[in-house]
This record gives C-alpha cells, structure tokens and sequence, in this order.
C-alpha cells in the first residue's frame, strides 16, 4: 500500500496540471561485443546525467521487458514508392529486423530543457561512454505534457 502513495501523487499531479515536464525516451539495440566495463561506465554516466545537466530531473535505463522488433527496407526505396508508404499504401522492399533490447528515459522540465541538453557539453561526453554499448541508431520518442 505504501508505495501506491507516491503513485497516486504523481497522477494527481499530472491530472491537476501542475506537472508541465517533458520524457525524452528512446530504445536501442546494443553491441555485441560491449563489455562489463563498457555497460558499467553508461550505466554510472547515465545516472550522473541529472546532477550535470540543467532542466534534466531524472533518468531511468535498463533492458525492455520486451525487446521491439523494427523492419527495416534493404537498400533505399525511391520517391514514388515512399510516397505511397507515408499514404498508407504497400511498396515491393527487401527488409531485415531490427531488435531493441534496451531504453533510457530522461525527464526535462519541458522542450526548452531537451534542446538545451543536446548542446552541453556532459551530453556529448555522455555520447562517448553511450557509443560504446549501442549500435548506432535508435527509436526516439518525446511525451508532452
């Protein structure tokens, strides 16, 4: 029961307006060969990321509970055929899957927090130690308030 509390606080706050931030989430798949080390090292930069960063409250990562499979086309697909792929329609194309086992997710005090982080510099020493567990690429997505 006690940690319902916390939880039900968080929604009501959510639910009265008084929560305005932002969740930068994304997943992505990771490199084989990473090592211990390379996984402890993001581990402990992605959790120092809120104390160097100005407008990140938290940070959460782990491994998905369930991996998320992506098809992606072989080779590019030219104009009128991505064409009728955004208006819904069905285009020949070589595919290979594409598996994220993993996903961080950031809390920003809202989008102007977000475009600020991608420009300081313990981000981009944040993407050095990131670099060397992920294969490049990932699926992004931002919740708004």
């Amino acid at each position: 029961m006690s940690r319902l509390v916390p939880l039900v606080l968080f929604c009501s706050a959510l639910a009265f307006g008084q929560q305005r931030s932002l969740m930068h989430c994304f997943t992505f798949t990771e490199i084989p060969e990473a090592s211990a080390a390379d996984w402890e090292a993001f581990k402990k930069a992605t959790e120092e990321l809120p104390s160097k960063i100005a407008g990140l409250k938290r940070v959460w990562h782990g491994k998905l509970a369930r991996p998320l499979g992506l098809l992606q086309t072989e080779g590019a697909l030219d104009a009128d055929n991505q064409k009728k792929l955004r208006e819904g329609g069905t285009v020949p194309a070589q595919v290979k899957m594409i598996r994220r086992q993993y996903g961080v997710c950031m809390e920003f005090d809202g989008p102007d927090a977000l475009k600020a982080y991608a420009k300081t510099p313990a981000h981009d020493d944040w993407m050095k130690v990131y670099e060397k567990v992920r294969v490049y690429g990932t699926t992004t997505f931002d919740i708004l308030p």
